[in-house]
């Protein structure tokens, strides 16, 4: 393993680690406020951007390149780092649209989706991290 590459990939686990406890510390509001609301949708779009490059940065410390986010989720499923592939990619469809589109509606699913489907999976992915961390 690359000693720079090594050291890339845990500084961005640092960074993912802020946005995970951010989200995590708001996913679970029951009958959110709109700005709470726009809150968490925030975080997870942090919390899934930071996701993905952490991958890479993970992957490519491990001799893999890695060049979009579509390739991080589908190596990280490949070498077992992440176990639910089809979820990971309907995230970032969903991360796409929240950036580019505001809709009440829209809002409201992607609050539960987050909540149901997502933070789940980041928080599996954090828990593969933090033990990677582990001498």
């Amino acid at each position: 393993m690359d000693k720079m590459k090594d050291i890339r990939w845990k500084q961005r686990f640092q960074n993912f680690k802020k946005a995970f406890m951010l989200l995590q510390s708001y996913v679970n509001i029951n009958s959110p406020s709109e700005l709470e609301r726009a809150g968490v949708i925030q975080f997870f779009e942090m919390a899934f951007e930071l996701s993905w490059k952490l991958m890479k940065d993970y992957l490519e410390a491990n001799g893999y390149k890695i060049r979009t986010p579509r390739q991080a989720i589908k190596q990280s499923f490949q070498s077992e780092i992440i176990t639910d592939g089809h979820s990971w990619l309907d995230a970032l469809q969903d991360r796409n649209m929240t950036v580019h589109t505001y809709d009440e509606t829209l809002s409201l699913e992607m609050q539960r989706k987050i909540k149901e489907k997502y933070y789940p999976l980041l928080e599996e992915l954090y828990i593969f991290m933090q033990n990677e961390l582990r001498p």
